[in-house]
């Protein structure tokens, strides 16, 4: 273990949370994907550590019961998290990832918990409008096609086999996305809402329902498509470097 690290030691994160940074930025991965997505991410942006999570049923966590559904993985979430939120922290989902992070928030808040210095959701419609997801009416041959797509977008020549671990995976996130119901409740942190310029699926009418969520909520647009953020592109690098520094 390095010596900056926590003692615990937590299948939650692929590395365990250091004591060596002053905040931290709990990352939350999209449908189908897990903490890898985040591994061209630094370690740490601007003093605050980054800390991909590992939700179960994925990478080296295939073996563990898919968590169900959003308020499931939020519960255990708050848990995981409260002995982590000794310094400021924010958090931040793409895409699906948006949701569980939203509903972890909620739940952090209904323990007394400190509240994130910021939530970011990046290409993610508000929790209210998250079953219009146009990739949760696609048909298994469509989604297929999404996931090759997807992987040559990385630079990954798709295989039959790897098609067939993704779309288990993602199979059961759109499970849980499909079931996900939730009505505007505000939280006592600001949003920053995120939307990538190339994305056509995400434009800035599919993020406004975002401004119910907080009394304090800044939509940004950067440069890239619908992935680009986890390439950590220098504009959003910026925007997480500087929410423990800016007024909300």
């Amino acid at each position: 273990m390095n010596p900056g690290s926590t003692t615990t030691v937590s299948p939650w994160f692929v590395r365990p949370p250091s004591d060596a940074y002053a905040a931290r930025i709990f990352c939350f991965p999209f449908a189908g994907a897990g903490a890898s997505a985040f591994s061209a991410w630094p370690a740490a942006i601007d003093g605050a550590e980054v800390c991909p999570l590992q939700f179960p049923g994925r990478e080296n966590r295939l073996g563990h019961p898919h968590y169900g559904t959003y308020e499931n993985l939020a519960d255990s979430l708050a848990q995981q998290l409260e002995p982590l939120l000794d310094r400021p922290y924010a958090l931040f989902g793409h895409c699906a990832g948006a949701l569980p992070a939203y509903e972890t928030a909620l739940r952090l808040a209904a323990r007394g918990l400190p509240a994130p210095g910021r939530l970011f959701v990046s290409g993610q419609p508000a929790p209210h409008d998250a079953p219009r997801d146009r990739m949760l009416t696609m048909g298994e041959p469509e989604l297929r096609a999404e996931l090759a797509a997807f992987l040559r977008g990385r630079g990954i020549e798709p295989r039959p086999d790897m098609i067939d671990l993704g779309m288990l995976v993602l199979g059961r996130d759109h499970a849980a996305a499909s079931a996900y119901r939730r009505e505007p409740a505000a939280l006592d942190c600001p949003v920053v809402v995120l939307r990538w310029r190339d994305d056509p699926d995400v434009g800035p009418d599919a993020l406004d329902g975002w401004r119910e969520y907080s009394e304090s909520v800044r939509f940004l647009a950067l440069d890239g498509g619908h992935y680009a953020f986890m390439d950590a592109p220098d504009g959003l690098l910026e925007h997480l470097s500087s929410w423990r520094h800016d007024r909300p």
